[in-house]
């Protein structure tokens, strides 16, 4: 009996010695360092967005890798530097997996750890074997089950590129036989509806580019037939990502699991739910964050409806920073008032600058993590050997290359977070202490489209501490401190 009871105190008392938390990270799409109340926003409401910051620890400096979403989604999920690996970049929407089937990721070291893994949501990291074109009229393979995860429901790219269609695990969604699906994102299929001939009808306008494929009354990027029974409605994509998230949960509730929801707001095309049409004044643009944040309403409410909130971890964070238009007519812009979508922030999607890279960074974990504001350095390639680390998963035989374990920063211990940041968009900066350096060369301005600036050499040096929106190149008078940055990079390199 005193054994038992020792062990008992022993569990008590030990985290070490707890269940094993679940694991919720909330990616969002483009949404900007200044997009949501808790980092400034007031234009838009996000209460639910606000309620997790309230109840977890709210990162000042947290980075995704890259400023566009193939990338930084290929390094959170392999701790690899996209950068270091050609094919990585923006993919169409037929590309074919760029994650080899069966490498370590941080869905599958959770699951060697005992976990439910489970992918909602946008996936946009390619599916099929390279070299075969998908078989979208059969399964659909190898995706995100090849690569770590039990479950899927997901789309294969983004929004606004084709095929319009929702895959389960390796099937299409509701798929009618009779009526296959064809993808080309070279030419168009003879009678097929174009954004270009039949732009009179559409119902919402395109800006540049997505006038390919007519799908639900919106141009598209590459071009598509068959399927309409197996097509999605935009306005109802919110509801549809967050029902599976929710149903997940539900069904995974009586054991550790990993839900990666990968929302797809609020990257274009915008076209929320009509019931958020009057949610702000900015539009389109607006109403989709206010959407975004009631999908994160529903998940916390699921896991304060099945008990599970105190011991479960929720991550939400960002692909890459905020653009307005990105090829949509959808009044971005000019109905965007005072709002800053990337807070006091330098441009965004598509940059080098802080605006690029730097997105909102939220973690509650009742059980370990004490509410309140960190500034320590984090970056999303760090989450595999994170929550590897936390869930107590055995160390991959294949080490990760550029993963480590940021427990301690996650976890609000550690106020001071990594050495240095790398952050990428076509060419790399890095980031160490208050010090930013761009390499020389162009640079994306703006929130798209946009102006670009350039750096000669030796490129661009920023003080963030007194210069946050980075409009004074200090690169010429401290030429030691870009010799230290720059060498930084080259280590990163292997130069």
């Amino acid at each position: 009996m005193r054994l038992r009871a020792l062990l008992l105190l022993l569990l008590a008392a030990a985290p070490a010695f707890a269940a094993p938390p679940n694991i919720v990270v909330i990616l969002a799409d483009d949404v900007g360092y200044g997009d949501l109340g808790c980092y400034g926003a007031t234009a838009v409401k996000t209460p639910n967005s606000d309620r997790l910051a309230r109840e977890g620890l709210r990162f000042t400096d947290g980075y995704a890798t890259s400023s566009t979403c193939t990338p930084s989604r290929y390094s959170m999920l392999t701790g690899e530097y996209a950068w270091r690996q050609p094919g990585t970049g923006v993919l169409p929407g037929d590309a074919a997996l760029i994650v080899a089937p069966g490498r370590p990721t941080l869905a599958s070291a959770l699951k060697a750890a005992g976990y439910k893994t489970g992918a909602v949501g946008k996936w946009h990291l390619g599916l099929g074997e390279r070299g075969k074109p998908a078989d979208w009229n059969g399964e659909v393979k190898p995706g995100p089950l090849e690569v770590g995860f039990d479950y899927s429901f997901i789309m294969a790219a983004t929004g606004d590129r084709v095929p319009c269609v929702y895959v389960k695990d390796h099937r299409v969604v509701g798929l009618d036989p009779a009526d296959p699906i064809a993808v080309d994102y070279g030419k168009a299929f003879p009678g097929e509806p174009t954004g270009v001939d039949h732009r009179s009808d559409l119902k919402l306008d395109w800006s540049h580019g997505h006038n390919m494929a007519v799908v639900n009354g919106i141009g598209r990027i590459g071009y598509m037939k068959g399927g309409k029974a197996a097509l999605w409605k935009d306005e109802d994509m919110a509801d549809i990502f967050t029902r599976e998230a929710v149903a997940f949960i539900e069904r995974e509730k009586d054991h550790p699991f990993y839900l990666y929801f990968a929302t797809h707001d609020i990257h274009v095309p915008r076209v929320p739910h009509p019931r958020f049409a009057t949610a702000t004044t900015m539009g389109a643009r607006g109403n989709a964050i206010a959407e975004f944040d009631w999908e994160v309403g529903e998940i916390l409410a699921a896991l304060d409806r099945n008990g599970l909130a105190e011991n479960t971890l929720v991550l939400l964070t960002s692909d890459n920073g905020p653009v307005l238009d990105d090829g949509y007519a959808d009044q971005a812009n000019e109905l965007r008032g005072a709002h800053q979508p990337a807070g006091p922030l330098r441009a965004g999607k598509y940059s080098l600058f802080e605006g690029g890279t730097r997105v909102p960074w939220i973690v509650r974990y009742p059980a370990r993590v004490k509410p309140g504001v960190s500034g320590a350095l984090v970056s999303q390639i760090d989450l595999p050997a994170t929550f590897a680390a936390l869930a107590g998963a055995p160390v991959p035989a294949t080490p990760w290359i550029d993963s480590r374990n940021a427990l301690p920063a996650l976890l609000g211990e550690d106020r001071v977070g990594r050495h240095h940041v790398i952050e990428h968009s076509g060419r790399l900066a890095v980031r160490q202490g208050d010090w930013l350096f761009l390499t020389p060369g162009p640079v994306q301005d703006g929130l798209g489209p946009s102006s670009r600036v350039t750096f000669p050499p030796p490129g661009g040096l920023f003080n963030l501490k007194d210069d946050l929106g980075e409009l004074h190149n200090l690169a010429a008078d401290q030429p030691e401190r870009v010799k230290e940055l720059a060498a930084i990079l080259g280590k990163e390199r292997g130069e």
